[in-house]
């Protein structure tokens, strides 16, 4: 069963609804966090060592991710999504392209 953490800059809009649309899909589990000190869910060292696969929206959110928790990273998939911060929380497509996009990771 594949873990798949969801990670974008405050985890109130992209990463939630990935989280959400993703712990419905049979045989994965999912979690999500933020960057941003302001974040709902501040990504800790823990989400990362539990995830198989991590999905960014953004390359900043790659390198940022690579610069705090890089030696944490290594046998983990990261992969970005290439999902700009244009959508709201569920917006169907939003839903869309995330289940195109990290949905091919995840079957």
């Amino acid at each position: 069963m594949p873990r798949a953490l969801f990670i974008c800059s405050r985890n109130r809009l992209r990463s939630p609804t990935a989280e959400q649309i993703f712990a419905a899909w049979p045989g994965v589990e999912s979690d999500s966090a933020g960057l941003a000190p302001d974040a709902e869910v501040q990504l800790c060292a823990e989400q990362v060592e539990w995830a198989e696969l991590i999905f960014v929206m953004e390359r900043v959110h790659q390198r940022r991710l690579q610069q705090r928790f890089g030696a944490l990273l290594k046998g983990r998939r990261v992969i970005c999504l290439a999902i700009a911060d244009d959508y709201q929380f569920m917006q169907p497509e939003l839903i869309e392209l995330l289940e195109r996009k990290a949905g091919a990771y995840l079957r």
